[in-house]
């Protein structure tokens, strides 16, 4: 037995031990490593190596909670105590527990989560690719005069989970990073944008020159930009915008806020919202997934769970815990860190590409704005009502013309989804959700 599953296991044995009815301990290992460049200069270095345990236990339906980093005997049987004193002086509840036994086999196979070229990277690495950046982005336009930012790094790390419900699993993950916000200036005015890319693959992460030009691009096309007059007109989001906006959807497709009433889609589930051509999904089996996993954290195993299918409402999302207030089963959402109890989240989130290009979905609109950033929030899962300032490029017959900020994206989330009149082929991944250009029929436009 490794040495981590003697921890988890020795903290499981002490917890029953001490009166708990259930244990789950969940442990994680790994080493991470940042940079970030500013003219030429290193402005932040860091290199860490991390270990902690967390250890949840249940006493008669009471829940207690603790972790720490300590792996030595006297630390962890210290740690199991502290863990179920808390659960006996916490309040009961029905639904505490953790996931029956049945509920955590079936595990499959996911492949690609741990990179052997990312593990194996120089120390300099994230210096000269960071460095490579820059170079690129100032190499692109004259008009780019510096970076408020320029980022890379790159982690490999461990968890191990063991469950006194019979469950231990283990898996090791790898991913690195690009990012870069540059500043354009002509006259007097600044623009500034952003540009980023996250993989667990070395060999699928952008380039350093792709990265860089790419902000820059980003950043000078914004020089010139005005506001327009209010209107409502059709609506691109480019695809890190319609991310955000799928992010949206998904936080209204959260078990917990289903159960408080608390989303727009209360009692609508198997109703059509959308076309046939919008397909949510969550997917913790996805190749190569920044979220991919084979157990979530509670153990159950992850896989691929539709929100919306071809524009019907098909299910939610749901940890153990708001699984059993909803009278259903956990589709393996739990998401923590050893620091943490387990909550809901998502694994690899993303809306399915359609068959049109990018160009296609601009060429049919004749006057309209594409949204290349926003800002805020913007939604109200309660009530649908999406407000965002935003910036972009306004679309002239078919074309992307001037540029144009200081205006607002308003709509209702439901009539959103009602809206979404095509979806491009162009589905990118620059974290842990997915999305292609998306085009709305008609929101308003906010502006003078």
């Amino acid at each position: 037995m490794s040495g981590e599953k003697k921890v988890i296991q020795r903290l499981i044995r002490q917890a029953l031990k001490l009166g708990a009815d259930q244990a789950e301990a969940w442990l994680e290992r790994g080493r991470n490593g940042s940079v970030r460049v500013r003219d030429g200069e290193v402005e932040e270095l860091t290199e860490s190596t991390a270990k902690g345990v967390g250890l949840r236990v249940f006493v008669r339906g009471r829940l207690g909670f603790a972790y720490g980093s300590d792996f030595g005997n006297a630390a962890l049987d210290a740690l199991a105590g502290r863990a179920v004193a808390l659960a006996e002086a916490s309040a009961k509840h029905r639904h505490h527990g953790l996931p029956p036994a049945e509920e955590l086999r079936g595990h499959a196979r996911v492949k690609g989560l741990f990179d052997k070229d990312i593990a194996a990277l120089a120390p300099d690495w994230k210096l000269k690719t960071a460095l490579e950046v820059e170079k690129a982005g100032r190499a692109y336009d004259p008009r780019v005069s510096n970076f408020r930012s320029v980022g890379a790094g790159e982690s490999v790390h461990e968890v191990h989970l063991a469950t006194s419900e019979g469950f231990t699993g283990s898996y090791e993950g790898t991913y690195a990073f690009l990012f870069a916000v540059p500043v354009a200036s002509e006259n007097g005015e600044l623009q500034t944008s952003y540009w980023s890319d996250s993989k667990r693959f070395l060999a699928d992460l952008d380039s350093p020159e792709a990265i860089g030009r790419e902000a820059a691009r980003r950043a000078a096309r914004m020089l010139g930009a005005r506001k327009v007059p209010s209107q409502k007109v059709p609506v691109i989001f480019d695809p890190l915008m319609a991310a955000s906006f799928v992010n949206a959807i998904a936080g209204a497709a959260n078990g917990e806020s289903i159960e408080r009433g608390a989303s727009i889609f209360v009692g609508r589930q198997g109703e059509r919202l959308a076309g046939e051509h919008v397909t949510i999904v969550d997917d913790g089996l996805l190749e190569r997934g920044l979220g991919s996993a084979p157990f979530d954290g509670e153990g159950v195993p992850t896989r691929r769970s539709p929100i919306l299918s071809q524009g019907v409402l098909e299910g939610f999302l749901y940890d153990s815990f708001t699984a059993r207030k909803a009278r259903t089963r956990s589709t393996g959402n739990a998401a923590r860190g050893y620091s943490s109890l387990p909550s809901i989240g998502t694994h690899n989130l993303y809306l399915e590409p359609g068959t049109e290009s990018p160009e296609s979905l601009i060429a049919g609109v004749k006057n309209g704005f594409y949204v290349t950033s926003m800002l805020g929030q913007g939604a109200d899962l309660v009530t649908g009502d999406y407000s965002r300032g935003a910036n972009g490029l306004w679309i002239e017959d078919g074309e992307l013309g001037h540029p144009v900020q200081e205006v607002t994206v308003a709509g209702n989330l439901l009539q959103m989804l009602r809206d979404v009149d095509a979806v491009g082929s162009d589905l990118q991944f620059r974290g842990g959700t997915g999305a292609p250009t998306l085009r709305f029929r008609e929101l308003t436009v906010a502006g003078s």
